[in-house]
């Protein structure tokens, strides 16, 4: 009785399985973070913590250990009031990553103090350069689902399952930013993944990232 017990539930298990590879939406996905410490990442280490099951930033600019050129990231991000952070996509370690690399905005748009904003500053938008949809985010305290994709010049946003950002930022290579400013960071084609704290308690979880061939 035990036996065919073990294989009937051996057969559900791997059926179950079968199903989960058949959606394929987390199918080679590698996650970047253990649930339970920093390992895989570099930086400012004693600026963020981990805090029930989440990356929780105290402090500024915390990298991944290994570098990507084009991509599907995804994670889960919750913001206090206020809250201000970023994700550094294709930055080296050195310089200011919304501009020596990209800057994928996460702000707390719903706040007073950033209702003067520019466009191109508000959640989601590759910062400086390319302005996202608004009006996607979940209430402050709740959390947020986020993918972002890189494969050579074109990176899409997508938040709580909506396109905020499908831009080709080649265009901004040839012809310059909104904001005026140098962005050498656009031509880079790898680089590190960051989160770029400005010190408000941001917590990330499920961060996961997919490696696309090169295009």
């Amino acid at each position: 009785m035990r036996h065919s017990l073990a294989i009937g539930l051996s057969l559900v298990l791997f059926t179950a399985s079968l199903t989960a590879g058949e959606d394929g939406s987390e199918t080679g996905f590698v996650s970047l973070f253990d649930g339970k410490s920093l390992a895989g990442w570099q930086g400012d280490v004693k600026g963020y913590r981990v805090e029930n099951g989440a990356i929780v930033c105290h402090g500024g600019k915390l990298y991944t250990e290994k570098q990507y050129s084009d991509f599907i990231f995804r994670f889960e991000f919750r913001l206090p009031p206020g809250g201000n952070n970023g994700i550094g996509i294709r930055t080296p370690l050195r310089g200011d990553p919304a501009y020596v690399g990209m800057e994928i905005q996460i702000l707390d748009d719903s706040s007073p103090r950033y209702k003067n904003l520019k466009p191109y500053q508000y959640h989601g938008s590759i910062y400086g350069v390319v302005p996202a949809r608004r009006g996607y985010l979940k209430p402050v305290g709740q959390w947020n689902q986020e993918e972002i994709t890189c494969q050579g010049t074109r990176v899409t946003v997508k938040l709580n399952g909506v396109t905020i950002v499908d831009a080709d930022i080649a265009e901004f290579i040839d012809n310059g930013t909104p904001d005026g400013r140098p962005h050498p960071g656009l031509r880079r084609r790898r680089g590190y993944i960051a989160l770029l704290g400005h010190g408000s308690p941001v917590a990330f979880r499920n961060l996961r990232i997919k490696e696309l061939p090169a295009k």
